[in-house]
């Protein structure tokens, strides 16, 4: 069914309510595509769609809404419904969902749930945002390395129906604390009489609850896992990171970094939203960044207005003064944007090292990039301006220059964000430009002076 057929057909299941058509249109379609064309309906009609449904499908699709649009429909279920949803969603969607909810909801909603839930919910709940603990789940299977394969077996065929993946196993000692991990293929291919403790793998990649949720994201796609554990500070294991949700994770960093690479990304609070952010919040942290760009703009132009009595003498200077500065501050956020995707991959850390390898692979791309674009400038400039040889002098150093040190700068910066502990993306692309603005101009009036020099000498005399 494409997106309009299921469109259509939403719209006409809202007039009829028809339980039994919508729950087959819910069984033969994406939650995605069930999501989306729901999106249409007023809140009160989405409702009373996802109320015709059983409540474990009413749960599982509940959780394929965006987060806005859940708290939403959220405030227009009748109470029953609400703990209904909670008791039947996944352990870590429900404990954001906790999260999301104001204290007078959340005091009404934990007596209405058994005690397994409650106590779940508020254990995952307590965990910061973006610590790999607020997005752990604890459905997961877990084993005795005791235990049979075919003991093994049943379990994990009385247990999976609640659980949100049983492709790998986890083996946990009495204490609860992680001793293996192995397979569902290990267990169907091994022999029924094994012990588990005879097949497990040792050693297990984990992650730290309290760890920031990047690192779990980066050890999933690094060892290519379908699921990750957690451990808690006692050493014991709380629950998983599914791929899916370090897909989530590398979406939202993803975004992060490019609001703070274009400076709109707030300091310790939530990115900018444009259309949910208020207007406070986008004022404030729009100008934070402005105000910063504004005091290297006035140093930048009370140093050209200094060199008022060169550019007298030779007036065509300023003509060339934006694209020589411009280039620098280009060619620099080229080169941060490169070294932001390596260390974001994890090809590149904080080791020198990786800083000389960067140098040595930047120095010999920005200076051929530097005698590329000054021997075209230079070309331009002799044809369109018709300067002499002087002009040309300190317009093509000039230009290699700039473009040398704002690719060497541009690819260093990363690093010394990462040293003193910020996240390299907030180097910004127009706080590189404005750095190679002011040094821009230093550099191309120093060439002026060593090539021109002599005309102010005349002048004086």
């Amino acid at each position: 069914m494409n997106r309009e057929d299921l469109q259509f057909s939403i719209r006409t299941l809202s007039q009829s309510l028809d339980a039994a058509t919508f729950a087959s249109l819910v069984q033969y379609s994406h939650p995605s595509d069930l999501v989306e064309a729901l999106d249409i309906l007023a809140t009160e009609q989405a409702v009373a769609l996802l109320l015709t449904l059983p409540h474990l499908t009413r749960a599982e699709l509940f959780a394929y809404f965006p987060d806005k649009r859940q708290d939403i429909l959220l405030r227009a279920m009748p109470r029953e419904a609400v703990v209904q949803l909670f008791e039947q969603m996944p352990s870590d969607d429900r404990a954001d969902l906790y999260n999301r909810l104001g204290e007078e909801a959340q005091h009404k909603l934990l007596p209405a749930l058994a005690k397994v839930e409650r106590d779940d919910i508020l254990r995952l709940a307590a965990y910061p945002e973006g610590s790999v603990g607020s997005v752990t789940t604890s459905d997961y299977v877990h084993v005795s390395p005791s235990m049979t394969v075919a003991e093994a077996l049943a379990h994990i065929r009385a247990t999976a129906p609640d659980k949100e993946t049983i492709y790998s196993i986890y083996v946990l000692d009495q204490e609860h604390r992680l001793s293996g991990t192995v397979s569902l293929r290990d267990l169907v291919l091994a022999d029924a009489q094994t012990r588990i403790g005879t097949i497990m793998r040792r050693e297990p990649v984990f992650a730290r609850a309290q760890w920031p949720s990047e690192q779990a994201a980066e050890l999933i796609r690094h060892y290519d896992l379908l699921a990750l554990p957690v451990i808690n500070g006692g050493e014991r294991m709380i629950g998983i990171v599914t791929v899916d949700d370090a897909m989530d994770i590398e979406k939202a960093q993803d975004a992060t970094q490019l609001a703070r690479f274009g400076g709109t990304a707030s300091l310790g609070g939530p990115d900018l939203d444009v259309l949910a952010s208020p207007f406070k919040q986008m004022f404030k942290v729009r100008v934070f960044w402005l105000v910063i760009l504004t005091f290297f703009g006035v140093v930048t132009s009370t140093f050209v207005a200094a060199q008022e009595e060169i550019l007298t003498q030779v007036i065509v200077l300023a003509a060339f003064i934006a694209p020589i500065v411009d280039m620098g501050g280009n060619t620099g956020s080229q080169s941060a944007t490169l070294v932001i995707r390596a260390m974001a991959l994890g090809e590149l850390k904080l080791k020198w090292r990786d800083v000389w390898l960067i140098i040595q692979r930047e120095l010999p791309v920005a200076a051929a990039l530097g005698l590329a674009i000054a021997a075209l400038e230079v070309v331009l400039a002799y044809f369109a301006k018709g300067v002499g040889l002087d002009i040309l002098m300190v317009v093509g150093l000039s230009m290699l220059v700039c473009t040398v040190l704002g690719g060497i700068i541009g690819a260093l910066l990363p690093f010394l964000a990462r040293r003193i502990g910020t996240d390299p993306a907030t180097l910004s692309s127009p706080l590189i430009t404005s750095i190679m603005d002011l040094l821009g101009v230093f550099i191309y009036f120093g060439f002026a002076y060593a090539f021109l020099g002599e005309l102010l000498t005349q002048t004086a005399s």
